[in-house]
C-alpha cells in the first residue's frame, strides 16, 4: 500500500494562523479533498510529520479527528488510511447535494440581480478557462466557487449551512470526473444564469437538477470502470 509520499512541491510547511492542530487537520484535509491523498492511500505519521514540519502529536490528533468525521479510516496494528468510499456513500451524498442545489437554484432565480447574474458569468468564465488550460485543480475551486454563489445569492441561512456541512465531499467526489464533465458542465452552468437571470424559477431548478444527476451519474460510471478493471474484466 503506498504511503503519504507526495509529489515535490503538492504541499508547504504550515504558514496559516491558529492553533497548531488545527492547522494540521485543515492542511491534511486540503490533501485528501484535492486527492493529493488519494482513497486507499496509507497515512505515516512520521512522514506526515516531515512533510507539514511538525511534530507527530498534532499530525496523530488530525488523524483521530479526520477518523471520527469519516475521512479516515484508523485499523488496528495496520495504521491510518484515507477513506475509501463505498458507492452507496457517494450516491447518497451527491443525492442529497441535488435536492440542497435545486431549491437553492429556484431561489437564487426568485433573487437575481443584475450584479449577481454578472458575477455567476464571471466564475462560469473562469471555469472555461481553466478548463482550457487543464488545470483541474481550479477547474474544480472555479465549480466550487460557482456553486457556493448560486447558495449565496439564494439567500437561505438553513439551506447555505446545510450545503457547508456537505461542500468538502462534494469536491472530493467532483475532483475525479472534473476532466469527464468537461465543456459540458460548463455548458451547463451558462444555461442555469440564463435562466436565473430571467427569474424563471422552475427552469433554474429543473436545470441545476439535472446538472447535479450528471454528475452523479458520471461518478457512478467511473466507479463502474474502475471496479472492473480491478477484476481484469
Amino acid at each position: 500500500m503506498a504511503s503519504a509520499a507526495l509529489p515535490s512541491g503538492s504541499v508547504s510547511k504550515l504558514e496559516r494562523s491558529g492553533p497548531l492542530r488545527e492547522r494540521v487537520y485543515e492542511a491534511l484535509l486540503d490533501l485528501i479533498v484535492t486527492r493529493s491523498l488519494k482513497p486507499g492511500q496509507h497515512l505515516v505519521e512520521t512522514e506526515l510529520a516531515g512533510l507539514l514540519g511538525v511534530s507527530r502529536q498534532p499530525v496523530r490528533e488530525a488523524l483521530q479527528r479526520l477518523n471520527t468525521e469519516g475521512w479516515v479510516d484508523l485499523r488496528p496494528a495496520q495504521g491510518a488510511f484515507v477513506h475509501d468510499p463505498t458507492e452507496e456513500e457517494a450516491d447518497q451524498l451527491l443525492v442529497v447535494r441535488g435536492l440542497l442545489e435545486a431549491e437553492a437554484a429556484r431561489l437564487a432565480a426568485a433573487n437575481a440581480t443584475p450584479e449577481t447574474t454578472a458575477r455567476l458569468r464571471e466564475l462560469c468564465e473562469a471555469g472555461e478557462r481553466a478548463l482550457k488550460s487543464d488545470d483541474i485543480d481550479a477547474v474544480v475551486a472555479a465549480n466550487a466557487a460557482f456553486h457556493a454563489y448560486v447558495m449565496e445569492t439564494a439567500a437561505n441561512s438553513v439551506l447555505a449551512e446545510l450545503s457547508a456541512q456537505v461542500d468538502r465531499r462534494v469536491r472530493w467526489f467532483y475532483t475525479p470526473v472534473a476532466r469527464s464533465r468537461g465543456a459540458l458542465s460548463w455548458d451547463e452552468h451558462q444555461a442555469m444564469i440564463d435562466a436565473i437571470e430571467s427569474g424563471d424559477e422552475q427552469r433554474a431548478q429543473r436545470l441545476m437538477r439535472a446538472h447535479t444527476e450528471h454528475t452523479r451519474t458520471s461518478y457512478r460510471e467511473r466507479t463502474t470502470r474502475k471496479g472492473r478493471a480491478r477484476s481484469g474484466r
